[in-house]
């Protein structure tokens, strides 16, 4: 707005933080700089273009970035989806025994405070990396071989079934389905926990945006 009076104005006013008491001349000047400046200010106020902008920008990349995470969880090996798991259980405060390659007895990964499934809680955990969705009967399967203290918690990369949700919802014990989706989010909230193994199955890198 400065630059809108005129030069015996800006001279009369001085330094920006000055306190004074205007000429009455001076005073016209500035009612009618800011009179020249209000109409844009209050249509730029009124359609907040540039705060919606920016909002949408970033609403964006974090969709992109979410996709991308999720594009690279998807290229991972079975046995890396295992590890993927059990690192995030880690970086929620659990110890965590992994299944060796071969029959599992339908369960992947055994996460409990002490490491050993003795004290609770004791969390038995089935991950399934297939493009396929995992219906009822899996579900079935995966809770037959538990203990009545046992919480149980299904991964599945490519989702469930309708009937798989309301297998669960009936189980005996309680049980969580895990989507890719969910997956993702959840390793992002909790990335800055993960071990440095888990996270070099999933190198991430902060982007810094203006508040």
């Amino acid at each position: 707005m400065r630059d809108l009076l005129s030069l015996a104005s800006r001279n009369s006013l001085g330094a920006i933080s000055t306190l004074f008491l205007l000429p009455p001349e001076v005073a016209e000047d500035v009612e009618r700089a800011l009179a020249s400046q209000q109409p844009a200010e209050e249509s730029s106020a009124g359609t907040g273009e540039v705060g919606e902008s920016a909002a949408d920008v970033f609403a964006d990349i974090q969709s992109k970035a979410t996709e991308f995470a999720k594009d690279r969880v998807s290229a991972l090996g079975w046995d890396e989806m295992q590890e993927l798991v059990a690192g995030l259980l880690r970086a929620l405060g659990y110890k965590t025994r992994v299944s060796a390659a071969g029959p599992d007895r339908g369960k992947d990964i055994v996460a409990s405070p002490d490491g050993f499934g003795f004290e609770a809680p004791r969390i038995v955990v089935e991950v399934k990396h297939r493009k396929e969705a995992m219906g009822s009967q899996e579900i079935r399967s995966f809770l037959g071989g538990r203990h009545p203290q046992d919480k149980g918690l299904y991964v599945s990369t490519g989702g469930f079934t309708k009937d798989a949700y309301y297998e669960a919802e009936r189980a005996n014990i309680p049980l969580a389905l895990m989507t890719i989706d969910e997956l993702v989010e959840s390793v992002i909230e909790n990335y800055d926990k993960l071990d440095m193994a888990t996270k070099q199955l999933l190198p991430m890198k902060r982007v810094y945006w203006p508040a």
